[in-house]
């Protein structure tokens, strides 16, 4: 799908706002609401919107620790790496997961209510799962930039 002008409005707004009402999109587009309501589905039908989501406080909700966990593998066949992918998917604490680059094969954003929590976290799930080699933490002290507004401008 190609992407114009109007639809990166249309992305920085909904970024910005998610719960905008289509008719206040389309007045800060400066075009009727008809033709933003299509142009908005046609993003979500093509998977450029991939979904809505609600930011929630942490500590609101009993997170207090955030800790960033590079994860070795034993084994790298296809087979143990994909199983780890697929293991990791289910386990709540683990929020973010990406396949890398560098001597660590794996890194994971892993969000607990304390520094209990996350030992019981590493002990009886982390090295649980199969051809986990190796494990190395950084724990969080401060957040200094945490944004998911992603920085869309033409391609061109």
């Amino acid at each position: 799908m190609k992407i114009d002008d109007l639809d990166i409005q249309i992305l920085n707004e909904l970024q910005d706002n998610g719960r905008i009402t289509n008719r206040e999109l389309a007045q800060k587009l400066g075009i009727s609401a008809s033709p933003t309501l299509e142009r908005v589905k046609k993003l979500e039908q093509n998977g450029v919107i991939k979904k809505y989501a609600t930011l929630v406080d942490p500590a609101s909700v009993g997170i207090g620790i955030f800790t960033f966990v590079q994860v070795t593998l034993a084994r790298h066949g296809k087979a143990s790496v994909e199983n780890f992918m697929d293991n990791v998917k289910d386990v709540d604490a683990i929020l973010e997961c990406y396949h890398t680059t560098g001597h660590a094969d794996f890194l994971l954003k892993v969000g607990v209510k304390d520094i209990q929590a996350y030992e019981h976290f590493i002990l009886h799930t982390l090295t649980e799962l199969p051809d986990v080699q190796y494990l190395e933490t950084m724990v969080v002290m401060s957040t200094i930039k945490n944004n998911s507004k992603l920085p869309i401008s033409r391609k061109d």
